[in-house]
């Protein structure tokens, strides 16, 4: 093992060996030293002292990485990349136990960590039983630290067949790498119809953490029906690749799921997702992330490819309703829809509908030539899932009429369109 440290740090040395110095430095200090000498504070020089010591103590972050354990008792939760990691013995041992009251005890195991995601793994027991005492006492929201104030971003959980214990994992944002001592924070049981908090502080080695792949500029923007979606940068960690970018599209929360068929290639195959964010920065503005599992270790190649995002299409159609039958889909701009029932209810006339999950009509309307009346509101929407595994949308349409409508008139439609556009993501 020390032969292979040995071995690891003089290839780091030599790499710092190598590190030149920045092309505009030599005319920098030039003009520094044409420049007028001027006194320094005493203050000034404990200030620089302190930044170079932070430089210093976030490069050995970087260069001391993977020298952790593995964490034991976890091999029925973990599978995959996170399984891969802790077997290699990529972990953090913690092994810290905290009562949380009624018998119930919970063990910090250990952690993992790497610049996008920490990952606690942890031990909830009671011989009396964990099931209940799991949601009444303990439900975690963040961990803070110095410079860390990190985010819980869910988690997993298997329970013994005695349901006498708990072993789960939390995600959180990454902690600072200054941060020494990690506190969790909970919510706890109710009292008085109150949820109480606490809090279970536990030591950290930021030196432990995983290294980096790599991070890089996509800066790439591809255009769509309502807008564009801009790719911003990747961050390739050994849990994670997180894509990030912003999209301005009027359309882009019409659609349940807009993100879903974009995918990463790595060497020309998918790399499994983990998820998708998205919120708003500002009116069509939106900010998002696209989480994928780790990139394989001898990478070639690396693309981005939209296969479909939100799209809109003007149809102006009408549809007589006099005529609907049942089981035969109506095409509408390309996409099927279902008219099931057509009633009247209290001041109202009611349309029940069926389309692709993902199918959100535009300005509908229902009357004859001589008067629209517009559509009211939605309700009961469900999802349905068919045989063929096709995920589907129930829904009713409500419109403010007692008149039996001839026509239902469509303006447009949102959906998911194919986009099949491709972009080259630089790995070196």
């Amino acid at each position: 093992m020390m032969n292979e440290i040995n071995k690891m740090l003089k290839e780091e040395s030599k790499r710092i060996n190598k590190m030149g110095a920045p092309d505009e430095l030599e005319a920098r200090l030039k003009n520094a030293v044409r420049q007028k000498p001027k006194r320094i504070s005493p203050m000034w020089k404990i200030a620089a002292i302190a930044v170079l010591l932070l430089f210093m103590v976030g490069y050995q972050y970087n260069a001391f990485a993977y020298y952790g354990k593995k964490i034991l008792g976890f091999d029925d939760i973990l599978s995959g990349t996170l399984k891969d990691l802790n077997d290699d013995g990529m972990g953090q041992v913690v092994d810290r136990s905290y009562h949380l009251g009624q018998g119930t005890t919970i063990t910090i195991n250990g952690v993992l960590t790497d610049e996008n995601r920490m990952i606690v793994y942890y031990t909830l027991s009671n011989p009396n039983g964990v099931d209940d005492s799991y949601e009444n006492h303990f439900n975690p929201t963040e961990i803070t630290g110095f410079l860390t104030k990190a985010r819980y971003e869910g988690g997993r959980a298997l329970i013994n067949d005695e349901k006498t214990e708990i072993k789960g994992q939390m995600e959180f944002e990454p902690p600072s790498a200054f941060s020494k001592t990690l506190t969790l924070h909970y919510y706890g049981e109710l009292v008085n119809g109150l949820a109480t908090s606490g809090k279970l502080a536990f030591p950290y080695e930021p030196n432990e953490a995983l290294e980096t792949k790599f991070k890089q500029s996509i800066n790439k923007k591809i255009k769509v029906d309502k807008g564009s979606v801009s790719f911003k940068s990747i961050l390739a960690t050994p849990t994670l690749t997180v894509i990030n970018g912003t999209m301005s599209v009027a359309n882009v929360d019409r659609i349940s799921q807009p993100l879903s068929e974009i995918e990463l290639l790595a060497n020309g195959n998918p790399v499994q997702v983990r998820g998708s964010g998205m919120s708003s920065s500002f009116g069509d503005r939106f900010t998002f992330n696209l989480d994928y599992d780790a990139l394989p270790k001898d990478l070639t190649s690396l693309q981005l490819h939209i296969k479909e995002f939100a799209g809109y299409k003007r149809v102006n159609q009408s549809i007589p309703l006099m005529k609907v039958v049942d089981d035969v889909p109506i095409q509408v701009g390309g996409q099927s829809l279902w008219i099931k029932n057509v009633s009247k209810a209290s001041n109202s006339i009611e349309i029940k509908i069926k389309t692709e999950e993902s199918v959100m009509l535009d300005e509908v309307f229902i009357g004859d030539e001589a008067q629209k009346v517009p559509l009211l509101t939605i309700k009961n929407q469900d999802m349905i899932k068919e045989r063929n595994g096709t995920l589907m949308k129930e829904r009713t349409l409500r419109f403010e009429t007692d008149k039996i409508p001839e026509y239902m008139y469509i303006e447009g439609i949102h959906y998911m369109k194919g986009y099949d556009k491709r972009i080259d993501i630089p790995i070196d």
